[in-house]
């Protein structure tokens, strides 16, 4: 059963807030959100996949990832860690390697936190720089509703959100 009810996400039109409450220790998500396996999870078949994911995972690491779109056009994207504490927090910056629509190649930057709660963990995202870009902000929003959605039912069920 998905509880998608369980996913959150919010905009001021400058920082998108995303937060899902996930039936897994912190540990199992972390390792979700920074390693290769990634690649299983990230998107759905309308949508399109993460087909390439590396990490240097250190404070000053560097990030990169391609997004293939359901058109099979590939969206790159890379970054920075500002911060890594195993299976509470990650901050990183982010940027667009194509003209993304609303946001061109903007850098962003993405907090993550993970919260012990009775029966798993609460993930939250803040992910900031949108200033004077509302479209993008409200569009990001509703991209972090999914990815949590998608990653939810990876960790909780092992299957492919229908979201």
């Amino acid at each position: 059963m998905m509880h998608f009810a369980r996913v959150r996400s919010i905009t001021n039109g400058e920082t998108v807030m995303a937060s899902a409450e996930i039936e897994a220790p912190a540990e199992r998500i972390f390792e979700a959100l920074v390693g290769k396996e990634v690649e299983h999870w990230w998107g759905s078949a309308d949508t399109g996949r993460m087909v390439d994911w590396s990490a240097d995972l250190s404070v000053g690491g560097r990030w990169s990832a391609v997004f293939r779109a359901a058109d099979g056009k590939d969206l790159p994207a890379g970054g920075e860690f500002l911060e890594l504490e195993t299976a509470r927090r990650i901050v990183q910056t982010r940027a667009y390697g194509w003209d993304h629509p609303t946001l061109g190649r903007r850098p962003t930057t993405i907090a993550w936190l993970l919260e012990p709660i009775a029966g798993g963990t609460r993930l939250t995202i803040c992910h900031g720089g949108f200033a004077g870009l509302q479209e993008a902000a409200a569009e990001h929003a509703g991209s972090w509703a999914r990815v949590l959605a998608w990653l939810q039912a990876h960790v909780e069920a092992g299957r492919p959100a229908a979201m």
